[in-house]
């Protein structure tokens, strides 16, 4: 039986509900703008005669007992719940069972990349880069479709033979037809993927004094394509998936032994076939962001047969002994894809090399982070910002090693 007297003590802010059974097991999860108001209302309801109000009163038949967790903002309830639905799959949930997911910016890392709204699912976009999620589809088309004025690219699934509508339009450069060379298209790229990453509040004040500038100027072109950037941003910012700040992000910093947010985060991962062909990877985030230009690959040299751990003690032992041999500066944290066997590699390899650097493990399905300071591992909240970081910065160790593993094993093939 539900404690009523429980549900009167829940917060009258955002949050995701639970709905569990004698068993405890999750049998419905819901969003609230206010979770005290919202819960309360399951239990003041009149009897309803539309068919909708029947699966309510089973559902309540079964309920015996209901829990929370509180978010800041409305956008984030309904994000997080989406991702835990697809996580328990309560039976009296139905709307979100199924694989949908939030759209995101895709960025394609072709020799010419296309861009497009799509779905976090399917090998095109295991190699794309993603910016978002954003929660409106429709809102995001239009946002896209005012940038390419500013930033023409080309969005095609498939180059054409001719030159598409968006060429005659000005939309795109029309690098299918050999109208724009490689290098001059990628700059194209790299200002929009600039756009869709810096801070929102410094973007729009230098855009808004940019082109007040302009229009005082009399270049009333120039500040039109400002004006037009100014309205896609704002589109942006919201459908823009609102990160947690505060009290709990820094916590969590110090719960990983962390005393502040680390600038400079380098994570690894190896990638193999049956011990063949094994390569590692390194890439770097600098302040949240990937920092692409200080990515290193590694071909495994020491290594034979399957031996992860030992793969990973020798790439992470071989990239700090060069930084230490050539006084480079080092990261605030190192991060590596695995579990607490990768972890004891890792940190191996850092008492033989000298530097004194946090380092944690991540393993996938579960996201437990190992730290080494404790015998168990550590479970972050799903809707942590910290977590998040640390999972994309995984995620991209994970995608460019194997990358980097595929482009060996298609030599080798081809030598054969």
């Amino acid at each position: 039986m539900v404690d009523k007297e429980k549900i009167r003590s829940f917060p009258d802010s955002p949050g995701v509900y639970f709905m569990k059974d004698r068993a405890g097991e999750i049998i419905y999860v819901g969003k609230a703008v206010s979770l005290k108001k919202r819960v309360a209302s399951y239990f003041n309801r009149c009897p309803p005669a539309a068919g909708a109000g029947l699966k309510t009163d089973v559902m309540m038949s079964y309920v015996e007992d209901i829990s929370y967790r509180q978010v800041p903002t409305e956008r984030e309830a309904l994000l997080l719940e989406a991702e835990l639905i697809k996580k328990y799959q309560p039976r009296f949930n139905i709307s979100l069972k199924d694989d949908k997911s939030y759209p995101y910016i895709v960025v394609t890392r072709e020799t010419f990349p296309r861009v497009f709204i799509g779905r976090r699912r399917g090998r095109l976009m295991d190699e794309a880069d993603l910016f978002g999620p954003y929660t409106s589809a429709s809102l995001l088309r239009r946002a896209l479709k005012i940038l390419r004025r500013s930033f023409p690219f080309c969005s095609c699934r498939r180059f054409p033979k001719k030159p598409c509508l968006n060429f005659d339009l000005g939309l795109c450069p029309g690098p299918c037809q050999g109208r724009i060379g490689r290098r001059r298209y990628r700059t194209i790229i790299r200002s929009l993927e600039d756009f869709l990453t810096q801070k929102d509040t410094e973007l729009i004040e230098g855009l808004s004094r940019r082109m007040q500038a302009l229009v005082a100027r009399e270049r009333f072109e120039e500040a039109a394509k400002l004006r037009d950037q100014l309205e896609a941003l704002s589109i942006l910012v919201s459908l823009r998936k609102s990160p947690l700040r505060g009290p709990q992000k820094e916590d969590d910093w110090i719960r990983l032994g962390l005393k502040r947010e680390p600038r400079r985060i380098e994570a690894f991962d190896v990638s193999n076939t049956a011990g063949g062909e094994a390569v590692g990877s390194m890439v770097s985030f600098f302040e949240g962001r990937p920092d692409k230009d200080n990515y290193r690959r590694f071909r495994i040299r020491a290594v034979v047969g399957i031996d992860d751990y030992a793969m990973i003690r020798e790439v992470v032992g071989r990239r700090y002994r060069r930084l230490l041999e050539e006084h480079l500066s080092l990261p605030d944290l190192v991060v590596i894809d695995g579990g607490a066997g990768h972890l004891a590699a890792a940190r191996g390899a850092l008492r033989e090399w000298g530097p004194a650097l946090p380092i944690i493990a991540i393993a996938k399905e579960e996201e437990l982070i190992y730290t080494g300071m404790r015998p168990k591992p550590l479970a972050l909240e799903r809707s942590s910002p910290v977590l998040r970081l640390i999972q994309a910065v995984r995620d991209e160790a994970h995608r460019f090693a194997r990358k980097y593993h595929i482009l060996l094993r298609k030599k080798k093939m081809m030598e054969e």
